[in-house]
Parts: structure tokens; sequence; C-alpha cells
């Protein structure tokens, strides 16, 4: 799989109404492969969210004027 592909089943598995099996078959893919090149799925869906998370920006300061 590509790098793009994998990036795509990432995106694809946070979201609740796919699944393991759906994706594999659109891609044309067994759902090891997709075990195989998103290992941290293994953890479950809350694993994948946590990894895939985007990293909150640090809050300003605030002022105590």
């Amino acid at each position: 799989m590509t790098d793009e592909q994998i990036r795509h089943d990432r995106d694809l598995l946070t979201r609740p109404e796919n699944t393991v099996a759906s994706i594999a078959k659109f891609l044309g893919v067994s759902r090891n492969t997709i075990y195989k090149y998103v290992p941290e799925l293994k953890g479950g869906r809350r694993a994948l969210a946590a990894a895939t998370a985007t990293p909150e920006l640090p809050r300003p300061a605030q002022s105590t004027e």
C-alpha cells in the first residue's frame, strides 16, 4: 500500500460507520493488509483516534491586567 492509501485508511477508520472489512473491499485488499499497514488499529478505534488526533495548539497566556 502507498503512503497515501494508508493515510486514507486511517481517515476512513476514524469514522464509526466504516468497518475494516468494508474499507478492505473498497481498496481491493484483505483485512489483514489493513491491520498490517495500520498497526495502531490493533489497539481498537480509540487507539487509532488517539494516534491520529491533531495535537491541540497551545493557548495564549491570559493577561491578569
